[in-house]
């Protein structure tokens, strides 16, 4: 059973989710924020495995709550689930630890596509979302090419499975090597990219071509 809270500062918007997800016999949802500040209170009280939350949100917005809540409660999850498609928003929620982001207008599959790939350990992004990104990147092609130069053959396997959202026993079936091997690959990539998460690696491949 996947525990989930919904964080949103519209009562009809959380109101909504849950009817939706009222059937999934997969997910259990225990309880609901209005703000940031709501969020991390109730993760003091009890497990949780996905925060579903909005950006904008008063006293504590999406961002600095995503913050405090990778700092906090680490193996808590989170997906935004906002209205905002835009560069900055994205970036900024990625850099902050989001392993989700969708967009509201999302359909019921899409919904519980990211929230079965995010409770497995993996990203999610929408496809709208993942061509904003695209859209956006402003590096050219030339310096792309020598922004990844850095990183080894097999450095760069690890990387594009782990933006398509295999996790590390899907890579270590993949390529034959073993789960270990997998770990040293994902901490020398976060070492070598500067990244402080998954969601920069991802970032990382979007911006380099790696993956479409």
């Amino acid at each position: 059973m996947i525990k989930i809270i919904i964080a949103d500062d519209h009562l009809m918007f959380i109101d909504g989710i849950k009817a939706i997800l009222a059937n999934e016999q997969e997910v259990k949802i225990v309880d609901h924020a209005l703000n940031g500040v709501e969020v991390l209170s109730l993760l003091e009280r009890g497990e949780v495995d996905i925060v579903l939350m909005d950006v904008n949100m008063p006293v504590m917005d999406g961002i600095e709550t995503t913050k405090q809540v990778r700092l906090k409660y680490p193996k808590v999850k989170i997906i935004m689930l906002t209205m905002h498609n835009n560069r900055e928003f994205i970036y900024g929620l990625i850099h902050a630890g989001a392993s989700g982001y969708i967009l509201k207008n999302t359909g019921k599959e899409e919904l519980m596509d990211a929230i079965r790939s995010v409770y497995k350990g993996k990203t999610f992004y929408s496809e709208d979302v993942k061509e904003t990104i695209m859209q956006n990147i402003s590096q050219k092609p030339a310096e792309q090419k020598i922004e990844a130069a850095h990183l080894t053959d097999r450095e760069k396997e690890v990387l594009k499975l782990i933006a398509m959202e295999h996790n590390t026993n899907e890579i270590a079936e993949k390529l034959f090597i073993s789960i270990n091997t997998v770990e040293t690959h994902r901490k020398n990539l976060l070492s070598k990219l500067n990244a402080k998460n998954i969601a920069g690696l991802v970032k990382f491949a979007l911006q380099t071509g790696l993956i479409d």
